[in-house]
C-alpha cells in the first residue's frame, strides 16, 4: 500500500514541475527574444535498497527551444531583431559575457547601451557608451553611427560596433540572470555572419496554444495521480475495518 502511494505521489511531484515549465512558457508568451523552455519525462533508478529494475519518471529540463519567433516591426531606431542564428553579446550583471536575442535597446542617461533589462551591450572594446547625438542609426552588421548634435542630417560619423556571436547552440547554458553564457564560461568570438534588422524585434516562440494543450493533459495527469493516492487511502481504511472486525 505505501508503494503505491509513494509512486503515486512521486509521480505528482514531477507534474507540478512539468506544470511549471509549462506556466514560464506562457508567462513569457509576449516577452521579446523569449525562448521555450523544453522539458521531458526521464526514467530515472530509484536509488537505495531494493531490485535495481526500480525507477521513476522524473521531469526534467531539457534546454530550450532555440527556433527563431516571429519577426515585429516597430520602427523604432533602437530596435533590433537578429536575423537567423546568431546572439546580441552583453555584460551579464555577475560581470560575465552573456547572450541575447531580445534587441528592445535602451539609451541610459550616461550614455550607455544597455538591453531592456540593463544589461550594458558589449562592442569592440567593452560596454557601448555613446556620445551626445541627434540621432543613432544601428547597421545590419551592428555598427553604431551618430549624428552629432548641431551637426547636419548628412554628418554620420561610426561610433562603434556591437559584438554579434554564433557559438554552437550546444555549448549555451541559461544563466540565472535570463542570459545564455557558455557553458564552463568564457567568450564567443565575433561573427561576421550574423546580421540584424533594424526597426524590428523578434517575439516569443512560444506557441501559446501549444502550451495551454499541455498544461491541460497535465492537469488531467495530476488528477489521476491524486485519485490514486485516494484510491490507496480507501483501500487501507476498508483494509483496517476487516482487520478490526476479526
Amino acid at each position: 500500500m505505501d508503494r503505491s502511494i509513494y509512486v503515486a505521489m512521486t509521480g505528482a511531484a514531477q507534474i507540478l514541475r512539468a506544470q511549471d515549465a509549462v506556466s514560464h512558457n506562457l508567462a513569457n508568451a509576449s516577452t521579446v527574444g523569449f525562448k521555450s523552455e523544453l522539458y521531458a519525462f526521464r526514467s530515472v533508478p530509484v536509488a537505495g535498497a531494493g531490485a535495481p529494475s526500480r525507477i521513476n519518471a522524473v521531469a526534467q529540463g531539457v534546454g530550450r527551444d532555440l527556433r527563431q519567433g516571429a519577426a515585429i516591426a516597430t520602427g523604432r531606431a533602437l530596435d533590433v531583431a537578429v536575423k537567423g542564428p546568431g546572439w546580441i553579446a552583453v555584460q551579464a550583471p555577475d560581470g560575465s559575457e552573456g547572450y541575447t536575442r531580445a534587441g528592445d535597446l535602451r539609451l541610459a542617461a550616461d550614455g550607455s547601451l544597455n538591453d531592456a533589462r540593463g544589461n550594458p551591450v558589449l562592442g569592440n572594446a567593452g560596454p557601448i557608451v555613446l556620445p551626445d547625438s541627434a540621432r543613432v542609426s544601428i547597421g545590419a552588421d551592428g555598427t553604431l553611427s551618430t549624428i552629432p548634435l548641431g551637426e547636419k542630417p548628412d554628418t554620420l560619423a561610426t561610433v562603434d560596433r556591437i559584438r554579434l556571436v554564433d557559438p554552437d547552440p550546444a555549448s549555451l547554458v541559461q544563466g540565472g540572470d535570463g542570459l545564455m553564457h557558455l557553458a564552463g564560461g568564457g567568450q564567443a568570438p565575433a561573427s561576421d555572419a550574423v546580421t540584424l534588422a533594424s526597426g524590428t524585434l523578434e517575439g516569443s516562440n512560444v506557441d501559446p496554444s501549444t502550451e495551454l494543450v499541455r498544461m491541460i493533459a497535465l492537469s488531467r495527469q495530476y488528477d489521476m495521480q491524486v485519485k490514486s493516492i485516494k484510491s490507496a487511502e480507501d483501500d487501507a481504511d476498508a483494509t483496517n475495518k476487516l482487520l478490526q472486525a476479526d
